[in-house]
């Protein structure tokens, strides 16, 4: 992996955002920072047969959002809200027809690729599952790409006429922190100078919620499901599922700068780790999250006491939150305890791979209007989490520097460092 010590160093010039409560990042943001939950009933599918029947949906139009009606046919959702978020990012950043095609690259994050379109499809042809022997004749022609994520990257490129690398990083819920790390590398090593990145999931499906159902990892919380995700507090019983998108344009720093784009901020860090041993079970002492922490920030050139704020993975299980506030403990130390933490999940729920992406996107304007999201939902703390969470009402801070972190099914353990551009370097 190249060093943050490299004469290229990679800044984020564009932003797209499809999430739940808010189309567009001008919509996401002034939710956020409201402290308004997206949280509701599931109306994507008859849930009542399932245990927990909450989620964040994301109340989108494609019609509205210039999709044809064959792109609408033919994409999964995911790829749909992909599209959408990678157009504003194209707009936002004005990259497009700026970058020479060979040097700009797409590199796409998703924890379940074309889950919702996959699901529909297994229903017609095997009957509504009441047989083994499938009928292929009943099947979509654009299955194949339903069963290859990579389309989602493909459909981007040949967007935005980006002939440079492209791929699909797949890590369960860490995808959206990882893919953005592994594209910044691709420019600082001097394989790109641009790369269209970010990731996306729409899940909200009878399978997951079936899947998360059967480990109990989603709350039941349905007789009151605007506040059902409760992140660190005392009374949470899990996350609320989410689906959404963010994309960005990464940029070599001199090649921004020649074009004259602005920016919202340096991705100066990225560290993931694995705990090698569980697939779904987490050390209490936060000790595989904290390696992350201290080396995205050992490759950001910054102490402990430079954060200025940790956008937590705060999913609202039992476990992770203990597993992420101990964490933090043991990477920033006593800062820790000066330090804000919140998670947006307590408003727009757990998107699973495109969570981070949003998160990331979250990061980047709170470094750029000054204003630290809310933990939605808090109310009585968890005695064993005692950190700052930034409870009920977003807080004006400036922020220079921001942790990013994700926790992934597999022991994956992530965290990416954005900071306020510096010129003295």
């Amino acid at each position: 992996m190249a060093g943050i010590g490299t004469a290229r160093r990679v800044v984020i010039t564009g932003i797209g955002v499809v999430a739940p409560g808010g189309i567009g990042t001008k919509q996401y943001w002034e939710l956020l920072t409201a402290g308004r939950t997206a949280t509701r009933t599931i109306s994507l599918f008859d849930a009542s047969p399932f245990r927990s029947r909450v989620a964040a949906e994301c109340d989108f139009d494609p019609v509205a959002a210039g999709l044809s009606r064959r792109e609408i046919r033919k994409w999964d959702r995911t790829t749909q809200f992909a599209v959408t978020a990678a157009k504003e990012a194209f707009a936002d950043s004005g990259i497009l027809g700026e970058a020479e095609p060979h040097r700009v690259g797409t590199m796409v994050g998703t924890a379940c690729g074309m889950t919702t379109s996959l699901d529909r499809e297994y229903a017609v042809v095997s009957d509504e599952g009441k047989t083994w022997q499938v009928d292929a004749e009943h099947a979509v022609p654009y299955l194949y790409d339903y069963f290859v994520p990579s389309s989602m990257a493909a459909e981007i490129a040949w967007l935005a006429d980006a002939q440079g690398p492209v791929g699909i990083v797949s890590t369960g819920c860490t995808s959206g922190i990882d893919v953005l790390g592994h594209a910044a590398d691709l420019i600082r090593d001097d394989l790109a100078d641009v790369m269209i990145s970010g990731a996306s999931d729409a899940a909200i499906s009878p399978i997951t919620v079936a899947c998360f159902d059967a480990i109990k990892a989603t709350t039941p919380r349905n007789d009151d499901p605007e506040t059902a995700s409760r992140p660190f507090d005392r009374s949470r019983d899990g996350f609320a599922l989410g689906e959404g998108a963010a994309i960005f344009v990464l940029e070599e720093l001199e090649h921004a700068r020649r074009r004259g784009a602005s920016i919202y901020c340096e991705i100066s860090g990225h560290a993931t780790h694995s705990n090698a041993h569980s697939m779904t079970g987490l050390r209490a002492d936060g000790r595989e999250l904290a390696e992350s922490i201290r080396a995205a920030l050992d490759q950001a050139r910054l102490d402990p006491g430079d954060v200025g704020y940790v956008n937590a993975h705060g999913s609202a299980t039992k476990q992770n939150d203990k597993h992420e506030t101990q964490a933090v403990k043991r990477s920033l130390g006593h800062h820790a305890y000066s330090t804000p933490m919140s998670s947006i999940k307590s408003m727009i729920g757990h998107s699973l791979g495109a969570i981070c992406s949003l998160e990331v996107a979250a990061s980047a304007l709170t470094i750029e209007h000054s204003v630290i999201p809310p933990t939605a939902n808090l109310h009585e703390p968890d005695p064993d989490c005692d950190l700052d969470y930034v409870p009920l009402v977003a807080r004006e801070r400036r922020v220079d520097s921001v942790v990013s972190l994700a926790s992934g099914f597999g022991g994956f353990q992530s965290a990416i460092v954005l900071t306020k551009l510096r010129i003295d370097r």
